[in-house]
């Protein structure tokens, strides 16, 4: 490898590292907001600002990228799958459960990826393949007996992340054409900014809000989330798919699941059980299994 392809490899990695501290620590922020801001609504101004940043962003560095007639539909539906369906579902639920278990549950997003590639014909069903899904749900329900006994989880929000893992590690899939024919800002901006545009009749059905109630540290949250998140971190996701590839980037979501516990727990003084403990292992355990490689 040449020393361009060298420093690219590195800002990759070092893009996917941020992207990684930046999505675990999100699951704080976004609790902190939404006991605050209606989730539905907070997702679609969210990643409607995002996308838009991204939008003007996107015309100031490749202002010749113009997204094709024939691509329109399947941005459309990546944003409605990445954004609108997964942040909804996603922020309701760590509305529900905490910050911790939140992080563990969606680290479990590289598995259904694998699980629409064997559907769709892009990978081959293997041996250690079903042995991680079977691990993935069995640290799942372990996280469940658990962790109901403790403080600020349920059932639902365990629930409705796990949904919100189903829809992210399809995304990170279905996004791979895209990646083709597209830099990764085009495909995080595009998608983004429709998806989160299309939340917004989700969230008239809770309008719940006093902005002037509101502290700084909310705000601050938010912004963190917005910008960090949801702006800097797509784009060094999709980056990173883009140059390693979907399989090894998904492993970056055992830093994501470590960043969120350890910040749910040191921020919001979550517990995380011993129960816990075990289902986080043989989750992470699960995930490598069915992402290695022979």
């Amino acid at each position: 490898m040449d020393s361009a392809g060298r420093r690219g490899s590195a800002w990759a990695e070092l893009s996917l590292l941020l992207t990684a501290f930046f999505f675990g620590t999100n699951f704080v922020a976004v609790k902190h907001v939404v006991e605050e801001v209606p989730p539905v609504l907070f997702a679609a101004v969210r990643f409607t600002a995002a996308g838009l940043l991204l939008w003007a962003v996107l015309r100031l560095l490749e202002p010749a990228s113009r997204l094709k007639r024939a691509d329109l539909l399947p941005v459309v539906g990546l944003g409605l799958l990445g954004i609108t369906a997964t942040q909804t579902v996603f922020t309701i639920g760590v509305h529900h459960t905490t910050a911790a278990n939140t992080a563990v549950i969606y680290s479990t997003a590289p598995v259904w990826g694998m699980l629409l590639g064997f559907a769709l014909g892009l990978e081959r069903p293997r041996v250690s393949g079903v042995a991680g899904v079977v691990m993935c749900l069995a640290g799942v329900a372990a996280i469940e007996s658990g962790g109901l006994r403790l403080a600020g989880t349920s059932l639902l929000g365990d629930a409705l992340i796990l949904l919100a893992a189903v829809f992210w590690g399809s995304y990170t899939v279905l996004s791979l054409p895209l990646l083709r024919r597209y830099t990764p800002l085009a495909v995080a901006a595009y998608p983004m900014l429709l998806g989160g545009i299309a939340a917004f009749p989700l969230a008239a059905f809770d309008l719940r809000l006093d902005l002037f109630s509101l502290d700084g540290s909310v705000w601050f949250a938010a912004l963190y989330s917005t910008l960090f998140s949801s702006a800097f971190g797509f784009v060094g996701w999709q980056k990173g798919v883009a140059r390693v590839g979907a399989n090894r980037v998904l492993v970056y979501q055992y830093l994501v699941a470590l960043s969120g516990v350890v910040a749910g727990m040191v921020v919001l003084g979550e517990g995380f059980g011993l129960l816990q403990a075990l289902g986080a292992a043989v989750i992470l355990i699960g995930v490598y299994l069915a992402r290695r490689r022979a």
